[in-house]
């Protein structure tokens, strides 16, 4: 205790550091595990002990407290446009470069490749948000990059192995100088914004800079990671339409390419990550796969960075889960524990089961891609776009409430609360908005009968009990619904998209727990998600009978004694 003239300082929870972060979530080891992951338990449990130190995670509120600095001019007037990031920024870039967590997949595919990838990026979430949108853009870039014929053979030669590598390598200087690359990506201009058709920015073939050059012209409005090696860019091509672009940031001969950095974004979170505002002034770029069919580029593209959208909201949502409960672990309110108080137990529970259902969720989708199975595509291009909206808007509310049970000391920017709460809506936002996943999952549905029957076939769950038969019976009516024969063949429709995702990821949710984690914790969910009033808009509202303690001693064990 520390003595003040006045009082002394009592009462208050010491921070959430110095923690294991894989060993103490039992739902993020059962779901790799079960997925496909488990070779790399050891490997992770290493990745969790270090991140959970109290300097590392620090290092999320430095990088943020200090956040980017564009430099546009060198001190003779020469332009620049350098980035100057804080060096808690490169220490997590290193680190996460150095697991892998950018380009694993791609080095060693193979059965849960993808899950082990997605439970480190889940764990990487809990420290630092910003760090990781250079991350996902990296790896979701590889499958457009290293498609045969995506790249000319040199261009191939040169950039794939520098993506691939396991170095970080800020340095400002052309590709063949460097030891790692990073691929950012620009998409959306002043005009369009989502509708990417709309854009104005043109590309013209360059022959004098070799076959697959083409001068880039024009704008994009949000060009994520300015300072990256590299950006997929759409432009248009006369008479075929968009053409997709890989334009470094620098020539072969050390200098800058044509793409002037106008400004960085003053966003609400993600601060300690670079976005910007460009224009292409005559800018050197390689075609990627034929000109005109730029949006599949991107569009095979966005399945990973969604995948991660739904992960790294999951991340959020675990993280301020435990910074809520170790708090309400170690404050006492009215002669007892605030975790030992039952309305703060509904509400804490209440949080827990959505952690779970989303960290399940996640690893179950990352299953997806790690399989060739045809079905297990198809499922995926159902849940991608269904899960982006759902767990994406859950993250948002469960922030809000995680902030509420800290009180005063989560409302402020001493702790990691504020900073999640502000983290929370860009998943929902980037990569595509809510109205624009549940319109795709509406597209997915009527253009393969089959991804329905993929759908149905994961929400099979065999058993007994009254938690199943209201899990059944809510299971039957969304599919009677996508069949146009349930009460609600209406809503079935654009007009009811958002419903439907909801639907759709709280059933894959609800059957997940019902085959996989304990009955207490599963009954819960079906109880409180699955009845005719859903979810509902507040945290805090589970029905009598529920095993409040038993499920927030299996949200976060070892509280307090998790170093190793």
């Amino acid at each position: 205790m520390q003595a003040f003239d006045t009082h002394e300082v009592f009462n208050q929870a010491p921070p959430f550091a110095d923690v294991n972060l894989y060993a103490c979530d039992s739902a993020l080891r059962e779901a790799v595990l079960r997925e496909g992951g488990g070779w790399a338990d050891a490997a992770l449990t290493r990745l969790g002990a270090e991140l959970g130190r109290a300097a590392v995670l620090d290092l999320g509120r430095q990088a943020n407290v200090d956040p980017p600095r564009l430099h546009s001019f060198d001190r003779a007037g020469r332009r620049i446009d350098a980035l100057e990031f804080h060096p808690s920024w490169h220490r997590l870039m290193t680190m996460m470069i150095e697991a892998g967590v950018h380009a694993a997949p791609w080095q060693a595919p193979g059965p849960g490749a993808q899950v082990a990838r997605a439970a480190a990026f889940l764990l990487f979430g809990q420290v630092e948000n910003g760090a990781q949108c250079p991350v996902t853009m990296t790896y979701a870039s590889m499958p457009a990059l290293a498609r045969p014929g995506a790249l000319a053979p040199e261009l191939a030669a040169r950039w794939l192995p520098k993506i691939l590598s396991n170095q970080y390598d800020p340095r400002p200087l052309p590709i063949d100088a460097k030891h790692g690359a990073l691929i950012g990506m620009g998409m959306t201009e002043k005009q369009g914004g989502t509708d990417v058709r709309a854009n104005t920015t043109s590309a013209t073939a360059w022959p004098e800079q070799g076959a697959d050059a083409w001068r880039i012209v024009g704008h994009k409005w949000f060009f994520s990671a300015p300072q990256a090696d590299a950006h997929l860019v759409l432009a248009q091509v006369e008479e075929v339409g968009l053409g997709c672009f890989l334009v470094p940031r620098f020539l072969d001969d050390g200098s800058h390419n044509a793409v002037k950095v106008q400004r960085l974004k003053d966003k609400l979170g993600n601060r300690s990550n670079a976005s910007s505002e460009v224009e292409f002034t005559g800018a050197l770029g390689y075609a990627v796969g034929a000109p005109g069919r730029g949006i599949p580029t991107i569009l095979e593209m966005a399945g990973y960075t969604r995948l991660d959208c739904v992960t790294g909201s999951a991340a959020i949502m675990r993280a301020a889960l435990t910074h809520a409960l170790h708090h309400a672990r170690g404050r006492a309110v009215f002669g007892r524990a605030l975790d030992q108080q039952p309305l703060m137990q509904n509400v804490l529970a209440d949080l827990a089961l959505e952690s779970e259902a989303a960290t399940a969720f996640a690893l179950r989708l990352a299953r997806c891609f790690d399989s060739a199975l045809e079905e297990e595509a198809l499922l995926a291009r159902v849940l991608t776009p269904a899960g982006k909206y759902w767990v994406c808007k859950r993250a948002v509310t469960l922030c809000g409430e995680a902030m509420e049970v800290m009180g005063g000391n989560g409302y402020v920017e001493d702790g990691p609360l504020a900073r999640l709460y502000r983290e929370a809506p860009v998943n929902s936002i980037w990569e595509g908005s809510g109205n624009v996943m549940c319109l795709d999952v509406l597209r997915a549905l009527s253009r393969s009968p089959a991804a329905r029957d993929a759908l149905e076939a994961e929400l099979r769950v065999t058993g007994q009990g009254a938690e199943l038969t209201m899990y059944t019976a809510f299971a039957q009516a969304l599919v009677a619904d996508l069949d146009g024969g349930g009460p609600n063949m209406g809503k079935v429709d654009e007009y009811g998209a958002r419903r439907l995702a909801e639907r759709i990821v709280l059933a894959v949710q609800a059957a997940l727990l019902l085959r996989h984690a304990p009955p207490l914790v599963a009954g819960a969910f079906v109880r409180s998600r699955l009845d005719a009033g859903g979810p509902g808009g507040a945290f805090g509202r589970l029905p009598h009978g529920v095993d409040c303690a038993a499920i927030l001693r299996r949200a976060l064990i070892n509280d307090g004694d998790m170093g190793s």
